[in-house]
């Protein structure tokens, strides 16, 4: 199978910077999109921001400016990198990735969450 490790949450300032990291691994022959999600206490999960094979991206309104998203496909790792950060920022974070394993099969797989906390 597919697994998404996630990793840099942390408890930070507001106005400060983070850095989350993603990496995926097991029987993988090819990612498509990859993407940073995030779902705040008694809040619906939202789609942050998505980047394609081709390094194309895009991003809520409310992060842009602020965030990046990257990747390295050759590692098959996505990276957040997130800065001027506020109090509404704060939420579990969650990467997935479309995946296509060696028997062609596809699917979204997902990462286990890491915590990013802002303080006022």
């Amino acid at each position: 199978q597919v697994q998404l490790v996630e990793s840099g949450g942390d408890l930070v300032q507001a106005g400060g910077s983070l850095r989350l990291s993603c990496v995926a691994s097991g029987r993988i022959k090819s990612i498509d999109a990859m993407y940073w999600y995030r779902q705040a206490p008694g809040k619906q999960r939202e789609l942050v921001t998505t980047i394609t094979s081709g390094g194309s991206s895009n991003y809520i309104d409310s992060v842009k400016g602020r965030f990046t998203i990257s990747r390295d496909n050759a590692k098959n790792t996505v990276a957040l990198q997130m800065n001027s950060l506020k109090p509404e920022d704060t939420a579990v974070y969650y990467c997935a990735a479309d995946v296509t394993m060696p028997n062609f099969s596809q699917n979204k797989y997902w990462g286990q969450g890491t915590q990013v906390t802002v303080t006022a």
